[in-house]
């Protein structure tokens, strides 16, 4: 029983040599080496020391009356186990570099120099002067979705909103026509009668014939005559006439198309 009491408490009896052979204590640190124990989590070889607790203590309240009084609790900045982050002054580069060229330094190694020697910090804004962004709602504020009105049954019953958009459209046709009336009746303006419009019209007059010359006007004949009479050129032209409408073409001259429904 004495060597299963020491076995159980010695650390070394979970790792990958066991017991045997030389016992180190960065054996005890290598997660590879160490095997996982029955019922318990796997160790990942990191050692906690003494009188260390994690996580964030709690604030002991006795409770009663005066304690509900003051409100609901809330947690303290105190208790947080972190610290609230200071924004640093970043070094302002520009102003280096002129200082640098200012001075006389152009080369690289003589501003890195510069540099190490100066230091010129840019301007933080404060938390002070952060203007205050939060909302003041007034004391008779109600939060929440309104109740909604009950529906009125006897306006139904009534027809009361069919009134209504009849009454709404005759007023917008009536102020449609008003409108029409002002465009027709604007003042300055001359209308124009049939008297007026008789005293403008002129009657239409043939225009009259191209200036020939004399001469061939009476004496000019055509050198070549392809129809026999005048009744045959009237016929001729007739019979162009009523079969040019099945033909293609402006003049109709081409060939005969189909008949279209």
């Amino acid at each position: 029983m004495a060597a299963d009491t020491m076995t159980y408490d010695n650390p070394f009896a979970h790792t990958a040599a066991g017991e045997l052979g030389v016992n180190r204590d960065t054996m005890l640190q290598n997660e590879l080496l160490l095997r996982t124990e029955l019922g318990k989590p796997k160790r990942r070889g990191i050692i906690i020391p003494a009188g260390i607790t994690y996580g964030r203590p709690n604030e002991m309240r006795g409770g009663g009356s005066s304690e509900a009084l003051h409100g609901w609790p809330t947690i303290s900045s105190s208790t947080l186990p972190f610290k609230r982050k200071e924004n640093s002054a970043q070094r302002d580069f520009m102003a280096l570099n002129k200082a640098a060229v200012s001075a006389g330094l152009v080369t690289a190694n003589a501003q890195f120099e510069f540099r190490a020697t100066h230091d010129v910090r840019r301007k933080t804004q404060s938390g002070d002067g952060q203007r205050n962004r939060t909302r003041r709602m007034p004391p008779s504020m109600v939060f929440g979705i309104s109740t909604r009105p009950s529906t009125p049954i006897f306006d139904l019953l009534e027809h009361k909103y069919q009134d209504k958009w009849l009454q709404e459209r005759r007023k917008l046709e009536l102020a449609k026509r008003q409108e029409e009336n002002k465009q027709k009746r604007s003042p300055g303006q001359v209308y124009e009668t049939r008297a007026t419009l008789l005293r403008t019209y002129q009657n239409p007059v043939n225009p009259e014939p191209l200036w020939q010359m004399p001469k061939f006007t009476k004496e000019a004949k055509p050198s070549l005559q392809t129809f026999r009479s005048g009744r045959a050129r009237t016929i001729a032209y007739s019979a162009f006439e009523s079969d040019k409408i099945s033909r293609k073409g402006n003049l109709g001259h081409g060939t005969y198309e189909s008949a279209k429904n």
